[in-house]
């Protein structure tokens, strides 16, 4: 399927699960819910608690949908959804986001490109940005998010979400060339 048919069948998803239809609904959790357990895995550091807050996440989506008002906002809007249950479960518990332990994604389609050697050391390395860079690093190159898109997740400017990605590369390159400690 090409991007813009995929992004128009996903409209169509939401507008359906919108009025209340369960099938849609799960094909877009079938569709989102290893990439956004691999997102909430990074942001607590741990699977046991992503994969308790991911139920969370599906439930508010579920309750909320009706309210979402642009059909081609969904992404964005749960990935929002994710981000603030994090947080609150993070300040709930007041665990800092940065002791991140490497946790796998779920279905990587770059793993055949490289050794696992090399994918332990790029992991390693986004484990050890800032939370912010990290958060904007998975979005932008693990979800594909406009910078737009980002900036809706994240309720920050668009400079802003350019300024933390920009941040994030200088310090991977110095990370993965062994000159950051």
């Amino acid at each position: 399927m090409t991007d813009v048919a995929d992004r128009l069948y996903e409209k169509v998803l939401v507008l359906r699960a919108q009025l209340g239809d369960e099938p849609a609904f799960a094909e877009l959790v079938q569709r989102y819910d290893a990439r956004l357990h691999y997102f909430l895995a990074k942001m607590f550091g741990e699977t046991h608690r992503a994969e308790d807050a991911l139920q969370e996440v599906w439930l508010d989506a579920w309750r909320s949908l009706p309210r979402l008002a642009e059909a081609g906002a969904w992404r964005a809007w749960l990935y929002r959804i994710a981000r603030d249950r994090a947080h609150r479960e993070l300040r709930k518990r007041r665990v800092p986001m940065s002791n991140l332990e490497a946790c796998q994604p779920a279905n990587s389609a770059t793993d055949d490109k490289f050794s696992a050697e090399d994918l332990a050391l790029v992991r390693s390395a986004i484990d050890r940005l800032t939370p912010e860079q990290r958060e904007a690093v998975l979005l932008r190159y693990m979800e594909g998010m406009s910078y737009d898109e980002i900036a809706s997740v994240t309720g920050c400017q668009v400079g802003t979400v350019r300024s933390r990605l920009h941040y994030a590369k200088v310090n991977l390159k110095q990370l993965l060339a062994g000159t950051m400690p």
